[in-house]
């Protein structure tokens, strides 16, 4: 007793004892990327919505050497990395990967120019297979929480039969190292490190400094329980329970939904939801085995799950709900964002299994009661619905490589301001980056009154480039501004901007200025 006791408490306390956290986005840099300088500045400042933990930070200068002698400090919201005095002419690119509070890293580069911009580029991944690796072990470890502790819970507490504990067992075999596996890739993804490295205490120590990290001891203590609860020992019983709330702690712990605000509704959101998943899921490899070989026992351990799954499987569709509202805040969003189309996807097969279910209960089930010869078809019923799981399990999986729409940062258009005294320009650039760019112009007197003009025209050069003056007209919109739509900026760096408007056939104003444009 003292053994489950301890037990308990620890799924408890580490359980409940991860702070806040939520999923970090850069908002702005000092100098701006894209940024062209006279002399290097003292240090590269990068701003995030929140708190964040520096993983691998890297500055690459402008003749393509790693800076060793960039000494990286970090503030709540900042990372700052100090420039060294003899940094050379060119490009230089400063590589950043910090941990965000969810457990998940964010990356990405950005760059400026002393002098003359060169051809720099940002490091490539490590290893582009590690991604593979992380979303295959994402799968095994839901294996074993879901389909091993929930196959093993419905044993203890449903069937009260050991019948079918093959499927749990395997599952659970496969989660354990599966959990451990993730622990150390989770360490590689936030270092950008290869898979090689696995063998040095540096992933392991800095994936242990996450949320990510307890969440996954849980997990792995939750699953260790699973194995225990499986011998046929008077403690059984409790090691299936205490296995069962350690599948909801363990996903409330940590990652995007469990730490969305407000989290006194998502963090038990995700506990219950943790458990509808292990409890429908689970049970569903057993009752193969069950209806595989009919007899007297197997319709009562039927007419119980299905009893108890119909509030489960409620309770599991609200929070499920509950956690995609706070997650996407609006309806487009599933559509119009990576996390949105995964949701879509599972949203499309969780209708499906839940189709299924309800053929089970409310036929196949009573079928099944009237002629045992029933049992092949919700054999096959349920044999689909394991299929189907497993599909969701592969989908959402997919959900660690992409921020969910709640905290992606809106785009700031990037703005000039062109002023003389006879006429001003105000022009919004979106996004302000390499690649494709919508262009706003508000014409205005010098007086800041509206600017009536007959056309707009907008050229954009980038001589250091080879990019000679390209011209482009201005469609004026029903909002009153002038708008130069899919503008293509084929590189980052200070652009020569031209903006002419005709006032009249013979008085036309133009004026010109610099626009910094950001690398992608």
């Amino acid at each position: 007793m003292r053994l489950l006791a301890a037990l308990a408490t620890l799924l408890l306390v580490v359980g409940f004892a991860t702070g806040a956290a939520a999923h970090a986005a850069l908002t702005s840099v000092e100098p701006a990327s894209g940024s062209l300088l006279a002399t290097a500045p003292k240090a590269v400042v990068l701003h995030f919505n929140e708190a964040v933990t520096p993983g691998a930070i890297r500055l690459i200068d402008g003749a393509g050497r790693v800076r060793d002698d960039a000494a990286v400090s970090a503030s709540g919201e900042t990372v700052s990395v100090a420039v060294p005095p003899d940094l050379p002419q060119g490009t230089a690119v400063v590589s950043y990967r910090v941990i965000s509070q969810d457990g998940h890293p964010v990356g990405g580069s950005v760059i400026f120019s002393i002098g003359m911009p060169t051809a720099t580029q940002p490091p490539g991944n490590a290893d582009g297979g590690l991604n593979a690796l992380i979303w295959l072990a994402r799968i095994g470890l839901y294996l074993g929480l879901f389909v091993g502790v929930g196959g093993v819970f419905f044993a203890r507490w449903i069937a009260w039969s050991m019948t079918g504990m093959t499927v749990p067992r395997v599952a659970l075999a496969i989660g354990l190292p599966s959990a451990i596996a993730s622990l150390g890739m989770l360490g590689l993804d936030l270092l950008g490190l290869s898979p090689a490295a696995l063998v040095t205490i540096a992933p392991w120590k800095v994936a242990f400094a996450t949320s990510a990290g307890p969440a996954l001891l849980v997990a792995i203590a939750t699953m260790l329980c699973g194995l225990m609860a499986l011998r046929s020992d008077w403690y059984a019983r409790a090691f299936a329970a205490i296995a069962f709330v350690g599948v909801g702690l363990s996903l409330a712990m940590t990652g995007h939904a469990a730490t969305a605000p407000p989290e006194a509704l998502t963090r038990p959101a995700i506990f219950l939801h943790g458990l509808g998943v292990a409890f429908w899921i689970g049970a569903l490899a057993p009752l193969v085995a069950l209806v595989s070989k009919p007899t007297a026992a197997a319709l009562p351990v039927v007419n119980r799950f299905s009893r108890v799954a119909v509030p489960a499987i409620a309770m599991l569709a609200l929070t499920g709900l509950a956690l995609a509202i706070v997650q996407l805040e609006k309806l487009s969003a599933l559509v119009e964002t990576r996390y949105g189309l995964i949701l879509s996807i599972k949203l499309v097969l969780v209708v499906v299994l839940l189709a299924l279910a309800g053929l089970n209960r409310f036929r196949l089930t009573p079928a099944l009661a009237r002629n045992p010869k029933a049992a092949t078809a919700l054999k096959r019923s349920i044999l689909l619905e394991c299929a189907i799981a497993l599909g969701i399990f592969a989908v959402v999986s997919g959900w660690r490589f992409t921020p969910p729409p709640r905290t992606i940062v809106p785009e700031t258009p990037l703005a000039i301001h062109i002023h003389t005294d006879k006429a001003m320009f105000q022009v919004l650039v979106l996004p302000g980056k390499a690649g494709v760019d919508d262009f706003v112009l508000q014409l205005m007197t010098g007086e800041a009154t509206p600017l009536t003009a007959k056309e707009a025209t907008l050229t954009l050069s980038l001589p250091e480039r080879g990019i000679e003056p390209m011209e482009r007209a201005a469609e004026l919109g029903p909002d009153g501004y002038w708008h130069v739509r899919k503008v293509e900026l084929p590189f980052a760096g200070r652009w020569h901007m031209r903006v002419d408007a005709l006032v009249t056939d013979f008085e036309k104003i133009t004026l010109e200025d610099e626009l910094d444009v950001a690398p992608p």
